[in-house]
């Protein structure tokens, strides 16, 4: 992971933020502000770690745009700022004044071009497609398309025109700010799908921790065909490796079902910052997956859970010994052909060791985000045929443990969020799969909504889709679920 992209994986607990550091830092407010040099100095394209390039947008602040992800840098004089993870990016300038490069944890980046493309510059703006700032947000209806999901006007469902606008506007005048798509599927059509900061339909986005609910539903998939004998199968029996660091009998009794709810034992704990299983310690690794199973155990399996994100690199490597194929070609091959997605629809870069730059995620299309969420409010089935059983649904979405006090299923969350009302507060329950960021998908069967939304709103907690649910959309549906 290279370091300008070192970010906390924050996330949501009902309506409890638990928040990591360093968070993003303040601007340094200097005396004689007014002598600095315009941000506009800084922009272009410059080269970046692991042969990548990052591009400087020069906005009302000054940000770095990676891999499609808006980072803010925050200044603290006139050529220097600092990252979100408290690192000091100081600019180099030529001896004709002219800024040349960067230099980052004593790494020089050279600048290659003052030019940025039109995808990063559209990340600084938050109007939505084909709108501007300066006209009033206008709801349409979604675009029909040949993607199987069926489209509908907003007025025609539990939800009205208003509230799409309310959505709408929150996000462009900053009160939900870097959310890149909102789609909500109500009553079985899809009645609002907006896109802001230059991204569109058949824009691809990163997911971050949604990925771990799309490899539950391949383990599912996987035990289902009896490639996998079932959630009591070890991790050890499949995997190749005969010896272990730290060892312990204890891990032959790892399980799958163990991995899917975060109770491996093993000391990895994505909140401490100490753990020697956490993502920043482990993602350096040659080996993600021998990196894991080596560590010491501090439980029994299946006991206590801890939010430890390399289990999900451990149970993808046993769907692919089982399959005997890459864990994106099965997921092609059972999950997403079956939906309707096409292989050039979405990438996943699978490489489970230290060269792995993106986290090993996948970056798929809303739409396509969407049909999943649609899949799992099914039942297990889309348009008629059945990906995933129905029991391995209800599992997943059940509540087998808690982590931080929040219901956990097979890499699924159980939130719930208040709602206020005018009889009072209401509690909602919604299952969620969640990425840092803003990356959601939330199914909410009492009152037939799937909502999705992509953003970029790193380190903040993550609760700008669960502020919109409660605070714009939820009271809408309930609302209208009261009329007589």
């Amino acid at each position: 992971m290279t370091p300008l992209l070192r970010v906390c994986r924050v996330k949501q607990f009902g309506n409890r933020v638990l928040k990591c550091l360093p968070l993003w830092l303040a601007s340094v407010q200097c005396a004689g502000a007014q002598s600095l040099p315009p941000l506009q100095e800084f922009q272009g394209t410059y080269a970046y770690a692991a042969g990548q390039r990052i591009e400087i947008i020069a906005g009302a602040e000054l940000f770095a745009v990676l891999d499609q992800v808006r980072y803010q840098l925050s200044r603290v004089d006139g050529d220097a700022f600092l990252t979100g993870a408290g690192d000091t990016i100081r600019f180099r300038r030529a001896t004709s004044g002219t800024v040349d490069g960067f230099w980052e944890r004593g790494v020089l980046y050279p600048r290659r071009s003052v030019r940025v493309t039109a995808s990063a510059l559209a990340l600084v703006s938050s109007a939505p497609r084909g709108q501007s700032l300066a006209v009033d947000f206008r709801y349409t209806v979604p675009e029909q398309r040949d993607d199987g999901i069926p489209v509908g006007n907003i007025a025609e469902s539990d939800l009205d025109t208003a509230t799409a606008g309310r959505v709408a506007r929150s996000v462009i005048d900053g009160t939900n700010p870097d959310v890149h798509a909102v789609l909500l599927f109500q009553r079985g059509k899809l009645v609002f799908e907006e896109y802001f900061y230059g991204y569109g339909v058949d824009s691809t986005h990163q997911l971050r921790s949604v990925t771990k609910s799309f490899v539950g539903a391949l383990a599912g998939i996987a035990v289902d065909l009896g490639l996998v004998a079932g959630i009591r199968t070890p991790a050890v029996s499949v995997l190749p490796y005969r010896t272990y660091a730290f060892p312990d009998p204890r891990k032959n009794a790892i399980s799958l079902g163990d991995l899917l709810t975060m109770r491996s034992g093993l000391a990895c704990n994505d909140y401490d910052g100490e753990s020697p299983g956490r993502e920043a310690a482990i993602y350096a690794s040659a080996d993600w997956v021998k990196a894991m199973l080596d560590l010491p155990l501090i439980e029994a399996p299946g006991t206590a859970a801890h939010y430890c994100s390399v289990g999900v690199a451990v149970t993808g490597r046993m769907i692919e010994r089982a399959s005997h194929v890459s864990l994106p070609a099965f997921a092609q091959a059972r999950l997403f052909a079956p939906m309707g997605v096409r292989r050039d629809q979405w990438t996943w870069n699978y490489t489970l060791t230290g060269a792995n730059r993106e986290f090993s995620q996948l970056h798929m299309r809303p739409r396509d985000m969407l049909k999943f969420g649609i899949l799992y409010a099914n039942g297990g089935v889309w348009a008629g045929t059945r990906i995933v059983s129905a029991s391995w649904v209800d599992s997943s979405l059940a509540e087998q443990t808690q982590i931080d006090g929040t219901g956990y299923g097979y890499f699924w969350w159980k939130l719930w969020l208040t709602v206020e009302t005018p009889t009072g507060n209401q509690r909602v329950y919604l299952h969620a799969a969640q990425g840092n960021g803003g990356q959601s998908i939330f199914i909410v069967p009492e009152l037939d909504l799937v909502a999705v939304f992509t953003g970029g709103d790193y380190n903040s907690g993550g609760s700008t889709p669960s502020r919109i649910m409660a605070g714009i959309v939820l009271p809408r549906l309930i609302a209208a679920r009261a009329r007589p």
